[in-house]
């Protein structure tokens, strides 16, 4: 999976981060996918060629299966909060051993079954509970939530983790809290990252950033300096990004396992630029300031890359493909592969995304990292509404396989008829104005949710 920083001011990556603030804003959602998506475990893929005929077989044929409705009036009316009982649209969908999580703008989250095509249960275990965001963790088979309470007037983050097998039940009350003793309030965060097993917590009240095991949520060790202005995760190091000098950035690159110092050294910058951004890939590290070259310093031994400010332009994301040694870059709807000589690998032929601003809840990466999946502007369509979702080989740039709603062989499956289906919508329906997405790649099936509040399947 991924690294998830929550912060509510805000998939594989690996990092997700959720900052405390009052209310979630839609802007928010974006953010936490983005950190999502960043970090994904991976494996290469040995035989690109083999992989690329059996990608297309296996997405051959999708056909919309089922859909799941997250609103039910009869079961809101127990809800204090006048927003829960709203329709809204999803923002996140997380799916684990059969079960698909789907949380709504509103901060309703409930669970289906693919087994039954039934709602197990919805997670909000206060009538007051607003779910900020999910993370699956695999090290113990549980969910994670995130939440904010009407009662401490939104203003903290609180995190709950419950096993899969008790929301399998309909226990989602099963669980227990986790990081009580941390004062998640903004701009504090709680950030999980699943390539290191390790969750990253920042009490703003204290100024200290705390590191805990994954597995068992045991504390490892803290980190307290009020000049660190930014932690970045990468597969067995921490970026610490202190408070920029006139000329310089002061850097500490940290064990990940136990907060010990590897290096210690300072970046050069040109006074009076805006620095775009700081970035930390295993050994190389990224730096952009306004209108100069992208730099890419090898840590080891200070060689440094410089690629063109005209070739390269500051994206709105990142996505860091491990074993790959590439990344990808998104900017005004498009997407580019990248190494880090600082040359451009692939651009895409039939991949322009949905939305401008990079809404990564409509992206997935495999966790081979060689498909890219993306609700997309349908090519050809001049329709404001529908999208397609497209399949594209992240190495080549090849669109390998789209769901689009003129295409006659993608229909609603002749099996929902068979089995009184909930579906009560076309596949055109289906596919307008998608909000979020997710692939499951067990059971080979994406799931999409849109601005109704309804969660769509489609496999072959």
């Amino acid at each position: 999976m991924d690294s998830k920083k929550l912060q509510v001011s805000p998939r594989p990556s690996s990092g997700r981060r959720i900052q405390a603030g009052k209310r979630p804003r839609p802007d928010d959602y974006c953010g936490n996918s983005v950190r999502k998506l960043m970090r994904r475990e991976i494996s290469r893929a040995g035989n690109w060629a083999f992989n690329r005929t059996s990608s297309q077989e296996k997405f051959r044929n999708f056909q919309l299966q089922e859909e799941f409705d997250t609103h039910d009036p009869k079961a809101h009316r127990c809800l204090k909060l006048p927003f829960l009982k709203k329709r809204s649209k999803i923002v996140e969908i997380v799916a684990a051993r059969d079960i698909v999580f789907a949380l709504a703008h509103s901060g309703i989250c409930a669970a289906f079954s693919r087994e039954t095509n039934k709602k197990i249960c919805f997670l909000n275990i206060s009538s007051d509970e607003v779910i900020r965001s999910l993370f699956y963790n695999k090290n113990n088979d549980s969910l994670i939530t995130v939440s904010v309470y009407a009662s401490d007037n939104f203003s903290s983050l609180k995190c709950r983790t419950t096993p899969i097998e008790y929301i399998r039940r309909g226990q989602p009350d099963a669980g227990f809290p986790l990081f009580e003793t941390e004062s998640l309030r903004w701009p504090g965060f709680v950030e999980f990252d699943d390539v290191n097993g390790k969750v990253l917590t920042y009490s703003a009240q204290d100024r200290i950033y705390k590191v805990f095991d994954l597995k068992n949520y045991t504390m490892l060790y803290s980190i307290s300096d009020e000049h660190v202005q930014e932690i970045k995760i990468s597969p067995g190091i921490m970026l610490l990004i202190f408070d920029r000098a006139a000329s310089h950035v002061p850097l500490k690159i940290l064990s990940i396992e136990d907060g010990s110092v590897l290096k210690a050294f300072n970046h050069l910058l040109h006074r009076n630029k805006k620095l775009d951004f700081i970035e930390q890939f295993n050994e190389k590290l990224l730096v952009k300031q306004e209108n100069e070259n992208l730099q890419i310093l090898d840590v080891r031994n200070a060689q440094l890359t410089e690629v063109s400010r005209t070739e390269f332009m500051t994206p709105s994301a990142f996505i860091f493909l491990y074993e790959n040694q590439l990344f990808l870059t998104f900017r005004n709807r498009t997407v580019a592969v990248w190494n880090f000589r600082g040359e451009l690998v692939t651009s895409f032929e039939d991949h322009l995304l949905w939305y401008p601003d990079c809404n990564t809840n409509n992206i997935y990466i495999t966790s081979e990292q060689d498909l890219i999946i993306s609700y997309c502007k349908a090519q050809g369509c001049d329709e404001e509404t529908v999208g397609s979702i497209n399949i594209s080989n992240i190495l080549t740039g090849k669109c390998l396989a789209k769901i689009r709603a003129d295409d006659p062989s993608v229909k609603v499956s002749p099996r929902c008829h068979a089995n009184s289906s909930n579906i009560r919508g076309s596949v055109r329906e289906a596919l307008e104005d998608v909000t979020a997405l997710f692939y499951d790649e067990e059971r080979n099936e994406i799931y999409t949710g849109n601005r109704q509040g309804l969660v769509h399947v489609w496999s072959n």
